[in-house]
């Protein structure tokens, strides 16, 4: 089968178009012919090498962690899934990625994709969708009527978690650029900050729950306009400093995705009732240019929504 993969570390020029073996179902595995994949950061820092201490994979690695597709075939102890079923996932972590025509998926990390949903809108949502659910909910406990932050909220993770706190009932704060203020309105933000020139630590203060998907000084800043006390900080790019942790008397976690099949039907069910939609920026082909040029799109770190590969018809 057609795939892109990497045989060494390094840039953009590292991602080679090539044939390899198809994959093989184990007893609780289905194997899906993809039709769509999505672009996350992570695919890029583990392409540079960022992550090989905490990855160490041998070579080829096939990158990417989001799929839509058909089955295809079903695993001998399969028994909820068929031939044909209409389903997304977030993998396990594996070098065995999605930017591939087919791709291995344990059985409980499988989602049904809602008629009204097309494939490409699926793929967008799983490592994005599921991270922002699990910030939010698993560890934020964020509850309606409650007031929260999320820090960049035109990205990929942003869109989904502005559109998964207003399901729940919250009253929800976002940062971003002016040009995306209007598509932040749509999705449910009730108080929009432009980042560039606006500063949210002079705006804010006692905030329940607050999001982080930058760190650096964003995630230091934060501490000084959450709730005392009750106040839930959660980043998944970043540790926080103990002394701030403290001194502000806050629940802080950095947390690491874990896929989640039930979780995705949640998520699954919420864009089927017209409450969660996929925002795609920018859409390309499975080779090796359409790779290239979504990974340089990823990077600039200014996409909005997400970025989706269509793999075939």
């Amino acid at each position: 089968m057609r795939a892109v993969i990497i045989e060494e570390y390094g840039g953009k020029e590292k991602l080679k178009e090539t044939e390899v073996p198809m994959p093989i179902a184990k007893a609780h595995q289905v194997i899906v012919k993809e039709r769509a994949t999505s672009i996350n950061p992570i695919d890029w820092k583990l392409r540079e090498g960022y992550l090989k201490e905490m990855i160490p994979w041998e070579f080829p690695i096939i990158l990417g962690w989001d799929v839509a597709g058909e089955i295809a075939e079903v695993g001998s102890e399969v028994t909820d899934w068929k031939v044909g079923d209409r389903v997304f996932a977030r993998p396990e972590t594996t070098r065995f990625g999605t930017y591939a025509e087919y791709t291995a998926v344990d059985d409980n990390l499988l989602a049904h994709i809602p008629e009204t949903i097309s494939f490409e809108e699926a793929a967008a949502v799983p490592l994005a969708g599921l991270t922002a659910w699990q910030a939010l909910f698993d560890y934020g406990k964020l509850a309606a009527g409650e007031k929260i932050l999320i820090h960049a909220g035109s990205g990929g993770v942003g869109t989904y978690a502005i559109q998964l706190a207003k399901s729940k009932g919250a009253f929800v704060i976002s940062t971003a650029s002016e040009k995306n203020r209007d598509l932040l309105l749509s999705l449910g933000v009730d108080q929009f900050i432009d980042y560039k020139n606006e500063d949210f630590t002079e705006i804010l203060n006692d905030v329940d729950v607050i999001f982080d998907t930058m760190g650096g000084e964003v995630l230091k800043n934060s501490f000084k306009v959450v709730k005392p006390h009750t106040g839930r900080i959660i980043s998944i790019v970043a540790e926080a400093d103990k002394e701030l942790i403290e001194n502000a008397d806050v629940a802080f976690h950095n947390i690491w995705l874990e896929p989640n099949g039930k979780q995705l039907t949640e998520l699954a069910n919420l864009m089927e009732q017209g409450k969660v939609k996929s925002i795609i920026g920018a859409t390309y082909p499975l080779s090796e240019k359409g790779i290239y040029d979504a990974h340089a799109m990823s990077e600039t770190h200014h996409a909005v929504g997400k970025i989706v590969i269509k793999v075939g018809e």
